[in-house]
């Protein structure tokens, strides 16, 4: 059996990226550095209208932090995944839980009520229940179609033993994708040793701005500095790579 590729992206320059290296699908999302969050409308009808070959999936996270939220939260949730669904996503990736640390069953309901059928993933929210199995189960029971899961580790290397594990009591009711730190340079074992068929992994590089004029003082974000005139980018390059490695 093929692989499927699931390129972690934050840009439509991102899915034509993928598209080209001969990546499946890519997860669309803004703000990775906050661990992926809902990108602009814009950006969806972009991203869709700008490749054929492959799937557009969306994040629909409107904030970074925990997977715990309030109503006003949830309520923008619905409208988001109904408007990435009408703007022609393939698919919609979500991830919501009590704070006991379990799979929020009613409000995964009701986003996966307003996907309207389209497929979803659950996050790697996943990665933060206190009992995975139990959770699994229960996003079997709401017709989830797939987890995007470091096996509750660092990367996905580490976890590998959880994730096999998870994808023996699937038994193929659910996808188990692997997700968290995979590159060409293990990627050959994830798979070995987690028996997964579909990765999922970011490609990103750095690449200077364009910017001329540059003003050395002042920051846009917070303490936690990132460069200024400095982007990271898709690398269409780094996704061959580990596509190959994969076997």
């Amino acid at each position: 059996m093929s692989l499927t590729h699931e390129i972690c992206i934050d840009s439509v320059a991102g899915a034509v990226a993928a598209e080209k290296a001969g990546a499946q699908r890519v997860e669309l999302c803004s703000a990775l550095f906050d661990g992926g969050l809902t990108p602009t409308l814009g950006t969806v009808r972009a991203a869709v209208a700008a490749v054929s070959s492959i799937r557009v999936h969306v994040i629909i996270r409107p904030r970074g932090g925990d997977f715990i939220f309030d109503e006003h939260e949830i309520a923008a949730m619905e409208d988001d995944v109904v408007l990435a669904r009408e703007a022609g996503a393939h698919g919609i990736v979500i991830g919501v839980l009590t704070p006991e640390g379990e799979i929020d069953r009613a409000v995964t309901e009701r986003l996966i009520a307003a996907a309207g059928g389209l497929p979803i993933t659950f996050h790697r929210a996943f990665d933060m229940v206190a009992d995975p199995f139990a959770a699994l189960d229960t996003l079997i029971e709401l017709g989830v179609d797939r987890v995007l899961t470091s096996g509750q580790d660092t990367t996905a290397l580490e976890g590998a033993p959880l994730i096999a594990d998870l994808i023996r009591h699937a038994d193929g009711r659910i996808v188990i994708m692997p997700g968290g730190g995979i590159t060409n340079r293990n990627v050959a074992r994830v798979v070995a040793e987690t028996g997964a068929r579909e990765i999922h992994f970011a490609a990103l590089a750095p690449e200077p701005s364009p910017a001329v004029h540059r003003n050395p003082y002042p920051y846009m974000g917070g303490e936690l500095r990132r460069p200024e005139y400095e982007r990271l980018v898709t690398s269409g390059s780094d996704i061959s790579a580990v596509i190959t490695a994969a076997g």
